[in-house]
């Protein structure tokens, strides 16, 4: 008989937690999932996965803040989950700008609590978000884990930092297999609204000019939800081991000497500019975009691109979906959902 293996996914309402909850549930895990359904941005959009997933007698969710003294302890001693997903988080390099204090209650403090049911009821595998905002100032593309990270330009991206920071001294003291994957603009069906694929959309549909900061002058390697889940999934059964001796680990390879803990980029590969992204939804839509060119905005970079070649060594896998493939199954997605 094979084992059922318990996977408990924080953030498992968001756009990413809730296609990664999806899959598991198609792989046979049984799925806790917790999620506040903060009012960040509509939380109908939130209400509305987490029914989807309800539907599924292996689901089961808890609707709280991560950041609850006492909450994951509880959920970690009652289902000792083997896989944890972490996913919950404050998301979004502006409004860390204007509402740092939340940052530092969902990704700091919800770490925190998580860290601290892990050590009591260690889990098999950690998977934890980071983000490639962490690369922060560096200009050498494409952005790889062994380099340095140490000048991030947002608060989202300092916290998303210190998490990692925090969860390498617990993989280190309590022998916690840690994964940190570091995702790069991901989108997708039932995205995030305050996303540039998103905001441009309901944009152009509504006969408005779309916001285009830097001038247009951004490349972003773009992700596909599809694609970021099946790079998830695999390293979910590629945990980081201890080495005996610093000198075993390979130059190329972000383990720690020091810890069963690693970065992993989740990333296309491939940077697109703005322009093209636009040019995508232009075509889906058969609407022109009218552009309203901006500076660039506090915090943000001109470009991101992953080297995804340690995700391909440990999982033989690589993300692959084009830009215009995805931009059109999104828009076919919001013309349904907002019946447009």
């Amino acid at each position: 008989m094979t084992e059922t293996r318990t996977a408990l996914v924080t953030g498992a309402a968001g756009f990413i937690g809730y296609f990664t909850c999806l899959r598991l549930l198609k792989d046979g895990f049984r799925v806790i999932g917790i999620d506040s359904l903060s009012d960040y941005y509509d939380p109908e959009l939130k209400r509305r996965r987490q029914q989807a997933l309800l539907q599924h007698q292996s689901f089961s969710v808890v609707n709280e803040p991560i950041e609850t003294p006492g909450l994951l302890a509880d959920l970690f001693a009652k289902h000792t989950p083997d896989i944890v997903v972490h996913l919950a988080a404050q998301a979004g390099v502006r409004y860390s700008i204007d509402n740092p204090r939340s940052y530092l209650e969902s990704n700091l403090v919800g770490t925190f609590e998580l860290l601290e049911a892990a050590r009591w009821n260690p889990p098999r595998h950690m998977l934890l978000a980071s983000t490639s905002s962490a690369y922060g100032a560096n200009t050498e593309m494409p952005y790889r884990e062994t380099m340095k990270a140490d000048h991030q330009m947002s608060f989202y991206a300092a916290t998303k930092k210190a998490t990692e920071a925090m969860a390498h001294s617990y993989a280190h003291l309590y022998d916690l297999p840690v994964t940190m994957f570091r995702f790069f603009t991901v989108y997708g069906p039932w995205g995030r609204p305050d996303m540039a694929l998103f905001k441009f959309t309901k944009a152009m549909l509504n006969g408005e000019a779309i916001d285009v900061y830097n001038n247009g002058e951004m490349m972003r390697d773009f992700t596909y939800v599809d694609d970021l889940v099946e790079a998830v999934r695999r390293l979910i059964d590629a945990p980081p081991i201890r080495v005996d001796r610093p000198q075993d680990v390979d130059a190329n390879d972000s383990l720690s000497p020091v810890a069963p803990w690693r970065i992993v980029n989740i990333g296309n590969s491939q940077p697109v500019q703005l322009g093209d992204m636009i040019a995508a939804i232009e075509e889906a839509l058969g609407i022109k975009a009218e552009r309203n060119l901006m500076p660039m905005q506090p915090g943000d970079v001109p470009a991101t691109w992953a080297d995804a070649e340690l995700l391909q060594s440990l999982t033989g896998y690589v993300p692959r979906t084009d830009i215009r493939e995805g931009v059109s199954r999104f828009v076919t997605w919001y013309r349904d959902y907002y019946r447009t």
